[in-house]
């Protein structure tokens, strides 16, 4: 896993990692820029897909299509909807369900996709590599939903977690996992906190965003330092 390409949905999620890696080449394929980076004797390949799950799953097969990508992982930042996680807490998933995929007409459960199933699994060494990474602020391995929805209403996050037994939403990790599945590359999803829905949670999310951003960096690169 030495060649390993990096997905963010935002500029800022993108900027707190470009700080602590050396840029050696940058590139455009169709509209996204790419950043190629070395970092000890590891290539990794930054950039920042824009919002949502088609962006994300866009970004990931041009990855796969164009860059000869060992592994690849998503980091950024997340919505909170599970009492066991805070603000700049981190989460790292052991699997992803896309929780508005809903086929339920046709005797599916929600978040079923076929020929893919409900739930798609990290891979299993990168989330044993992260679940042994010692931070300050405290690590969760759990589940991630996504959807094409900024989650702002508490009963909303409610339901999620409920339903899928979610630790936090965001809108892009599910979609690259679904890529990276039916392309056989292994994967792992990355998220720092930088709210909770209440009614209110764009406020706290850009109060936060570029803390958790950080957060989420400083244990990107902890992680990379471990995979071999």
């Amino acid at each position: 896993m030495n060649r390993i390409g990096i997905i963010f949905a935002m500029k800022e999620e993108l900027e707190a990692t470009l700080e602590k890696l050396e840029v050696i080449n940058e590139f455009k394929i169709f509209d996204l820029d790419f950043f190629e980076c070395k970092y000890k004797d590891k290539t990794c390949v930054l950039v920042e897909c824009g919002i949502g799950k088609v962006n994300a799953a866009r970004c990931s097969q041009i990855l796969i299509d164009n860059l000869e990508i060992d592994v690849i992982l998503n980091v950024g930042v997340a919505g909170g909807i599970s009492s066991f996680v805070n603000i700049c807490d981190v989460v790292v998933a052991d699997k992803l369900v896309q929780h508005d995929f809903d086929l339920r007409p046709f005797d599916y459960e929600r978040g079923f996709i076929p020929k893919v199933g409900k739930y798609i699994n990290c891979d299993e060494y990168l989330v044993k590599l992260a679940s042994e990474i010692n931070i300050d602020n405290k690590i969760s391995i759990g589940t991630i939903a996504s959807g094409d929805i900024f989650v702002t209403e508490e009963m909303m996050g409610k339901k999620i977690n409920d339903k899928f037994s979610a630790l936090c939403v965001e809108m892009e990790g599910a979609a690259i996992a679904q890529i990276c599945y039916l392309s056989n590359v292994p994967f792992l999803v990355i998220r720092s906190i930088s709210d909770s829905p209440n009614g209110n949670n764009n406020i706290t999310f850009d109060e936060f965003l570029d803390q958790s951003s950080k957060m989420a960096a400083n244990f990107l690169i902890q992680l990379l330092n471990k995979i071999n």
